[in-house]
């Protein structure tokens, strides 16, 4: 059997006989006719009353409730309409005599079964209309869901760094006190443990303190009944202060911002929170970003599931009502995978990256933001797609845009699976006269500078450490310390080899993103020749010398130095190089 053959077997079960009834009335036509009118002028209503809503403040304190109003008020006005009209057409038409077209007058079983499938029509466009309802309802239930997910896990983060910057009157301690262990941590001496906590200062260093497997000590405990609900009330009070702000005019753009502008002016508060996730819990500024800045920040990331949930559920509704009025839904499904099969040669690529994208997606191969390279193409995924994947380069030179197969048909490296750090590497030469030991400590010393001294612009850490300086200082992590899932030690110095005219060296460590590296690899240069020039460790000329008699002279000039490097050696060591 053909698909032209199947097509026309198809049986449309009573979906003929709609035809039939609105050909025999003109009363049916008008019905329908003011039914699809109704709908209409309703959908109109529904537009300019969902923008309204959008332009008040609970759709900014309380967006999840108003798109849930929005979502349940059309199916409710529909279906309002619909069984008005239903209850019209039942009285006036359908109980009387129905004026034909074709003059044919109806027997009292054509009459009943004329109202049936009238009722039956009316129940499918009821049924069409709350499947709709319910399809936007699920998404925003399960964001509802996510959000009050990640809302716990800002508590979490909220506990971890001991209250956030913009918290008030020290909230963190008014809702939980710290409990010191009944002993020191492993990698702490007892005697100064025990001293630490018989001072504030010293309570407060340990509360900060981390183990060298980057664990806390001790414990909270809470002094409030539901610290969680009283944190949660504390950041809604610091969004209405942000909202405030905005329509105030009291902000950094100095301009009464607008509810309900495009593009965006103000945060939702679901979006406020977001974007504190991504400044790593830092004050959220009225004004300071333009308008649209967080729409075009998420601009090109991937959809989350609830986007296919309408789709779906729809698809499952419309199947559904094609059962129900007789349609031969197998005969449908034949004509449907023929027309598929047709469709799947002529688009083999777009297939295959389809199929490509859902094994990405399962296996996690890859995921937005990951710096990889492939065919010899470095940077980050920004975006993966059905039919492309975009790749950012490491740089910002450029937009890789690459088929979503070539991810798993051919070698791809990823940097940032299971490690989140980049190697910053400074190599150096030395003369011969200097002692390769003593070279090695000088390195080490400022390996360990960099790791605690380079910073970038918010103060934090740049190099990847197992424990963030800033806890010696009793001061909050700044996040360098997190994220490191190898056993990682840094800074390295290698004694590479015996060149024409030097020694020569290597100084690495880590830092936590790419390109920071090269910002490190210009700070450690710096430090070198500083630290060179203190210790008098000569960097040779990129020329041959010859001396003449000079190499005792300039020995024992170096040999002045000598106590002052014996010492740094004696501070420093030589990292994990094993010679005495």
């Amino acid at each position: 059997m053909t698909e032209h053959e199947s097509l026309n077997n198809i049986e449309l079960g009573e979906f003929e006989k709609v035809t039939e009834l609105l050909s025999s009335s003109y009363e049916m036509q008008i019905a329908f006719i003011s039914i699809i009118i109704g709908l209409s002028v309703l959908f109109v209503v529904y537009n300019k009353f969902s923008k309204w809503i959008d332009s008040k403040k609970i759709s900014y304190t309380r967006p999840h409730l108003s798109r849930f109003i929005k979502t349940v008020l059309l199916p409710v006005f529909a279906i309002v309409l619909v069984s008005t009209m239903s209850s019209y057409v039942q009285l006036s038409v359908l109980s009387s005599d129905v004026v034909v077209i074709n003059t044919v007058t109806e027997d009292k079983k054509d009459s009943d079964e004329t109202k049936a499938i009238f009722s039956k029509i009316l129940a499918t466009i009821n049924v069409i209309v709350i499947g709709f309802a319910i399809s936007r309802i699920i998404p925003i239930i399960l964001k509802k869901r996510k959000a009050s997910d990640l809302e716990r896990e800002d508590f979490d983060a909220w506990m971890d760094m001991r209250g956030f910057d913009d918290d008030k009157e020290d909230l963190f301690h008014q809702l939980f006190e710290w409990v010191p262990p009944k002993k020191a941590p492993k990698d702490m001496d007892e005697t100064e443990f025990q001293k630490m906590l018989q001072t504030k200062e010293g309570r407060d260093i340990l509360e900060q303190y981390r183990t060298s497997k980057d664990q806390p000590i001790g414990t909270f405990k809470p002094l409030v009944d539901k610290p969680f609900e009283k944190w949660k009330e504390s950041e809604r009070k610091k969004y209405e202060e942000y909202l405030e702000a905005c329509l105030s005019g009291n902000n950094e753009s100095g301009q009464k911002l607008r509810l309900g502008a495009t593009p965006q002016e103000v945060y939702p508060i679901d979006m406020w929170r977001e974007e504190k996730r991504l400044s790593e819990y830092e004050k959220v500024e009225p004004g300071a970003r333009p308008p649209g800045f967080a729409a075009k920040r998420r601009d090109g990331a991937p959809k989350s599931v609830e986007h296919a949930i309408p789709l779906i559920f729809m698809a499952a509704v419309v199947i559904g009502i094609i059962s129900w009025w007789g349609v031969d839904l197998f005969v449908l499904g034949t004509v449907v995978a023929g027309f598929g099969v047709g469709i799947g040669f002529a688009l083999k690529e777009t297939m295959e990256n389809l199929f490509a994208y859902l094994m990405i997606r399962k296996d996690k191969i890859i995921i937005e933001g990951d710096r990889v390279e492939v065919e010899g193409y470095n940077g980050y995924v920004k975006k993966i797609t059905t039919r492309v994947t975009y790749v950012r380069h490491a740089l910002n030179e450029s937009l890789g845009i690459f088929p979503t197969r070539l991810f798993i048909s051919t070698k791809i490296i990823n940097y940032t699976k299971d490690m989140q750090f980049v190697p910053a590497e400074v190599a150096v030469g030395v003369s011969y006269l200097n002692d390769a030991r003593q070279v090695t400590a000088i390195l080490q010393k400022i390996g360990k500078r960099a790791m605690t001294e380079i910073t970038n612009e918010k103060g934090e850490h740049i190099v990847v450490q197992k424990r963030c300086p800033y806890l010696d200082e009793n001061k909050p992590s700044c996040g360098c310390d997190k994220k490191i899932f190898v056993d990682l030690k840094q800074p390295i110095v290698r004694f590479v080899e015996f060149n024409s005219s030097s020694l020569d060296f290597k100084l690495w460590v880590y830092v936590r993103e790419y390109g920071h590296q090269f910002k490190v690899e210009t700070a450690m240069r710096m430090m070198i020749q500083e630290e060179f020039a203190k210790y008098d460790i000569r960097i040779p000329w990129p020329i041959r010398t010859i001396y003449q008699g000079d190499e005792e002279k300039e020995a024992e000039e170096i040999g002045k130095q000598d106590e002052e490097r014996k010492k740094n050696l004696q501070d420093h060591g030589i990292g994990d190089v094993p010679i005495k």
